[in-house]
């Protein structure tokens, strides 16, 4: 199961400096990226049709992010080689292609071009589009000193568009709102910036460690793999330069990571994470969050002392991808997996059932265990949808033919390279999902700002306050009801509505904000034109 084929882009290393004499030339503002407008001049040397640039750009910008980063533009160099030499543009032509092999191409005058412009190298720092400069200019826009309107020269991707849509019109409503107290933490620049996450869950010994281990083909810094609930803590395995620990309280106030949120569990919590980082290819793409198992049996007598529930939400919104892992001899659902599971409302997209360590059984006791598995999630995910289950065994041990045969072990190999297959389009859809999540988190502060407006309007003016809020609170129900009416809005937008009561029992709904109508505009504006416009502006530029 080679999930290391994420594109990795390799060429000579007589080459490199020519590569980054051209994308230097081709960055016309010295800032790391290869925007379209930049692509289309210098693509344009290669005398290669306009379709088949349009294909080059598409392959070289799998990510759709709206630019190249210098990786990108030499994966965009080698297409063009090859189909400069007859070769058919396609999503394989380099997997079948050695790249190291594979000469720079013909760019008509460019020698030329260089030598007029001045030999003299950029003092670029970037690394793959992702320059100290822009860094810390996109910081800014996240401070209180933050300007009221940011330049529209300053957004160079489609992440760029979305910082900037988010600080101007979505964080004051959610700030006017109390968004972040209710509902999410406000954003910050890493939570844009982080790479894709991937979330395992299960019971304890159900393999979730295992299933890391067999991607990275290796161990990560504070493994333990065992029998007995091994992993107690929320560990987030990540890239970096060298294999090391970080302690969660550490993690959590580290501004280029996306964990600050989870200071909310508290010390309880933060004494139970840890981020495990480790050079490694696979980690340059994907974030793995491994959890602790989840406890079954007497073990749910004893109380955790942080909000488990609560920790997987929120990871949960934060993650790309959640794999429940279950084995065929723990198929029960336990009252706080039910919990878990159910905390993940709103996010069945996200979410892969893993049928793990299935050459246990032979495949007579296999369809039964399998047909148990789907009997036990029907009485827990309230959808008419059957969820998708992959079946395999995924460890560094060879399948166990004498209890699968050679009909379970084709089957145990087709189910890996689909999941292979899930797991390897997380890097390309991650700017996707980010759009998608930003339109959810819109909507979902769209609606809590008409609901906390509505209970500001139903206060009364000066007498009785106390008896009318707790009036409110315990027919919170109808107050949906009334609000979906007035403002046409669909039902299952709306919060729990033990949740929200919960919150809103420590609040004076007179230091609520009456609804700004402004407000709610200029988000509508956001997701009926500004998003849109967005994502034309980055689209391929050859369209």
């Amino acid at each position: 199961m080679d999930i290391l084929a994420v594109r990795s882009t390799n060429y000579a290393k007589q080459d490199e400096r020519l590569y980054k004499q051209w994308f230097d030339f081709a960055d016309s503002d010295d800032d790391g990226r290869i925007t379209g407008a930049d692509a289309v001049n210098f693509f344009s040397l290669s005398n290669l049709s306009r379709t088949e640039l349009k294909q080059v750009w598409a392959l070289a910008d799998s990510k759709r992010q709206g630019f190249l980063g210098f990786q990108e533009f030499v994966t965009a160099m080698q297409i063009i080689s090859l189909a400069q030499t007859g070769n058919d543009i396609s999503a394989d032509m380099l997997k079948c292609s050695e790249t190291e092999n594979i000469s720079p191409p013909m760019m008509e005058g460019l020698a030329e071009m260089i030598a007029k412009k001045g030999s003299s190298q950029k003092a670029n720092d970037s690394v793959n589009g992702n320059s100290p400069q822009l860094h810390a200019q996109s910081a800014q826009w996240f401070t209180q000193k933050a300007p009221k309107k940011i330049p529209a020269s300053h957004v160079t991707s489609v992440i760029d568009g979305l910082k900037k849509l988010y600080v101007e019109k979505l964080r004051p409503l959610e700030v006017t709102y109390r968004f972040n107290d209710f509902v999410s933490p406000l954003l910050t620049e890493s939570d844009f910036d982080a790479k894709p996450m991937v979330m395992l869950l299960g019971q304890y010994s159900t393999g979730k460690t295992t299933f890391i281990k067999h991607l990275l083909r290796s161990n990560y810094p504070g493994a333990h793999i065992g029998p007995e609930p091994t992993t107690d803590r929320f560990v987030v395995v990540m890239g970096g330069t060298d294999s090391r620990s970080v302690p969660g309280n550490t993690v959590a106030v580290q501004a280029d990571m996306p964990f600050s949120g989870l200071t909310r569990f508290g010390t309880a919590f933060l004494s139970k994470f840890e981020c495990s980082q480790m050079p490694h290819a696979l980690l340059e793409h994907i974030t793995f969050v491994d959890t602790p198992g989840v406890l079954s049996g007497e073990k749910q007598r004893t109380q955790r002392s942080y909000d488990f529930t609560g920790v997987t939400e929120w990871f949960a919104a934060k993650c790309d991808l959640i794999l429940l892992l279950f084995d065929p001899h723990k198929l029960d659902i336990s009252d706080e997996f039910k919990r878990v599971i159910g905390s993940l409302h709103g996010h069945d997209d996200k979410i892969r059932v893993v049928l793990n360590k299935a050459d246990q059984v032979d495949t007579q006791q296999l369809m039964r265990v399998y047909g148990a598995l789907m009997w036990s999630l029907g009485k827990v995910l309230n959808t008419p949808e059957v969820m998708r289950v992959y079946i395999g065994s995924f460890n560094d041990k060879p399948i166990n033919d004498k209890a699968v045969g050679p009909i379970g072990k084709e089957l145990f190999e087709r189910e890996q390279e689909d999941l292979l297959a899930d797991l390897k389009d997380i890097p390309r859809k991650a700017c996707d999902r980010r759009i998608n999540e930003f339109v959810k988190r819109a909507r979902a502060a769209k609606m809590h700002a008409y609901i906390v407006g509505h209970l500001k309007k139903e206060m009364p003016a000066m007498m009785g306050r106390v008896k009318a809020q707790q009036r409110l609170i315990d027919n919170l129900e109808e107050e949906f009801t009334k609000v979906q009416r007035e403002y046409h809005l669909p039902s299952g937008d709306f919060p729990n509505v033990e949740h929200f009561r919960d919150v809103l029992s420590g609040y004076n709904f007179d230091k609520f904000e009456k609804l700004k109508t402004k407000m709610i505009q200029a988000v509508d504006d956001m997701l009926g034109y500004d998003i849109p416009n967005l994502l034309r502006k980055f689209r391929n530029p050859y369209d």
